[in-house]
C-alpha cells in the first residue's frame, strides 16, 4: 500500500498503469482491388466515434460475477485515419494503449469488436512490458468482419498451448464457447463471416428442378454410399427434392461457402482466375484447330503437344505499356498482360523442358518424377530376360520388348544379364 501511495506522488503510477500494445492487420482487398468505398466508410467511421476495440480477458483471475476470466477496460485501435502501410505489402501495423488493472494479471486472451464497415484481415497483437510477465504475443490470422455479424464476441487467445486439463480455470468458458463457434449448430444457411466447419453428404451433384434426368443420388450417409462427406453450406433446397440441395449458378460459384479464413488470399485468387482465363483460351485455339485436324482428338506428334505451351500472342514492347504496367495495382490485370515470354494464350513452359525439350526422356528425369510422385508406374527387379509382359496382346497389340543386350551390357558394371539376375 505504502508503495502505490509513493508511486501516486511521484506520477509513476499511470506511466505503470498503461500497457502498450501493437497490432498488425491486413486492410479489406476484394480479390486485388482496393475496395476504396469500404476505404472510405471505415474512416467515416472512426470520424463518428465507431472504432475498433479491445479488451483484455484474464489467464489468472475470474469475474466475481461468473467463471470466465476477468475482462479489462475497452481499448481502441489509433490514428486508423491516418496509419499508412508500412510493413510488408498490404500490412498496417497500429498500436494501442491498454489501461492496466492489477486484477486482470496475466492476459490469456482478448476479445474485439469492428465497429467499422468492412472487415480486415488480424495477423498479431503484441504486449510488451505487461507487469510480471514481460511481453504477450497472439497470433490471430483471422478476418473480423464487423460486430453485428457475429452472435457472439471475437475471442483470441495467446500463442501458449494447454493440455485440456491445464487449461486455465478463467479461460476454459471462453474455449467451449469458441469451439461451440466453430462447429455450428448444423442450420441455416452459413455466410461468409460465418467460421463454422461442419459437414455434410454430397446432395447436391445433381438439379432436379431441371428435370428428372439431372436428378443424381445423394452420396454419403446410407448403406449403399456411406462415404463421402463435403463441408457444409446450408443452401436451401432443390423444390423437388427436398433431399437435395439447390446449387449455384456457374458465375456464383466461386462464392460458395467456404470459412473466409480458408480461402485464397487475393494473390492466390488471381493468379487462380488469371490461368483459368488462359486455360480457357487455350481449350478454344485447339478446338478450332482441331476442325481442320483429321485426328482432332489426338496429338499427331511431339509438335503438337509442345505447341499448348509456344505459339500466343505476346503484347508488343515499348515505353507506354510499361508504363501503364507499372501503374496498375492489380496483380491479376498484371498477370494477364505479361510479357516475359508468357503470352495469354499459352499455358506456362514446365521447368522441364525450358532449356531442353527432350529432357523429359532421360532415365534420370523418368527416376526423379517417378520418386516425385509425377509420373504414376511401378518399378519392377527384372526377373528374365528379354522382359516380357503378361498383357493380352490381341487386346494390347505385340507386347515383346525391343529391348536388346546391346542396349544394356554397357549398365551393368563388367556383369552379365544373368549374373545380375541372379544377385537380385
Amino acid at each position: 500500500m505504502f508503495h502505490k501511495i509513493v508511486d501516486a506522488m511521484t506520477g509513476q503510477l499511470d506511466e505503470s498503469r498503461e500497457i502498450k500494445g501493437t497490432v498488425v492487420l491486413m486492410k479489406k482487398n476484394v480479390l486485388d482491388f482496393n475496395d476504396f468505398n469500404a476505404s472510405i466508410r471505415d474512416r467515416v467511421a472512426e470520424l463518428l466515434g465507431q472504432k475498433v476495440s479491445l479488451q483484455l480477458i484474464s489467464a489468472v483471475h475470474a469475474d466475481p460475477a461468473g467463471l470466465r476470466g476477468k475482462v479489462g477496460k475497452p481499448a481502441y485501435l489509433e490514428d486508423w485515419i491516418t496509419t499508412i502501410a508500412t510493413l510488408t505489402p498490404g500490412d498496417t501495423e497500429f498500436n494501442v494503449t491498454f489501461d492496466w488493472d492489477e486484477e486482470i494479471g496475466v492476459p490469456g486472451a482478448f476479445i474485439i469488436r469492428n465497429f467499422h464497415h468492412s472487415e480486415f484481415y488480424l495477423k498479431t497483437l503484441t504486449l510488451d512490458h505487461v507487469p510480471g510477465h514481460g511481453r504477450v504475443h497472439f497470433v490471430c490470422n483471422s478476418w473480423v468482419y464487423p460486430a453485428e455479424k457475429y452472435k457472439t464476441d471475437r475471442v483470441f487467445f495467446t500463442n501458449q498451448t494447454y493440455l485440456p486439463s491445464e487449461t486455465p480455470a478463467p479461460l476454459i468458458q471462453y474455449r467451449s464457447e469458441e469451439l461451440v463457434n466453430l462447429r455450428g449448430d448444423g442450420t441455416g444457411m452459413l455466410e461468409e463471416w460465418d467460421r463454422v466447419y461442419d459437414y455434410a453428404y454430397y446432395n447436391d451433384l445433381g438439379n432436379p428442378d431441371k428435370g428428372p434426368e439431372y436428378a443424381r443420388p445423394v452420396l454419403g450417409g446410407s448403406t449403399e454410399y456411406p462415404y463421402p462427406r463435403r463441408g457444409r453450406t446450408g443452401r436451401p433446397p432443390t423444390e423437388t427434392d427436398p433431399e437435395s440441395e439447390s446449387r449455384l449458378p456457374l458465375l456464383m460459384s466461386l462464392n460458395i461457402y467456404v470459412p473466409r479464413d480458408e480461402r485464397f488470399g487475393h494473390l492466390k485468387l488471381s493468379d487462380f482466375l488469371a490461368y483459368a482465363l488462359k486455360s480457357i483460351v487455350q481449350f478454344l485455339i485447339p478446338e478450332f484447330e482441331a476442325l481442320c485436324d483429321s485426328t482432332p482428338n489426338e496429338f499427331d506428334s511431339f509438335d503438337d503437344t509442345l505447341k499448348l505451351y509456344e505459339g500466343g500472342f505476346k503484347l508488343p514492347e515499348g515505353p507506354l505499356l510499361d508504363r501503364i504496367r507499372e501503374n496498375i495495382p492489380l496483380e491479376m490485370l498484371k498477370e494477364l498482360i505479361r510479357t516475359d515470354g508468357e503470352g495469354y494464350t499459352k499455358f506456362p513452359m514446365p521447368q522441364v523442358i525450358k532449356d531442353d525439350k527432350t529432357a523429359w526422356r532421360t532415365d534420370e528425369e523418368f527416376a526423379r518424377e517417378m520418386l516425385a510422385g509425377l509420373n504414376p508406374v511401378i518399378i519392377r527387379r527384372l526377373q528374365e530376360f528379354p522382359p516380357r509382359s503378361n498383357l493380352d496382346p490381341k487386346v494390347y497389340g505385340n507386347q515383346s520388348s525391343s529391348i536388346t543386350r546391346d542396349h544394356i551390357k554397357n549398365k551393368l558394371h563388367g556383369f552379365t544379364i544373368e549374373e545380375v539376375i541372379f544377385m537380385k
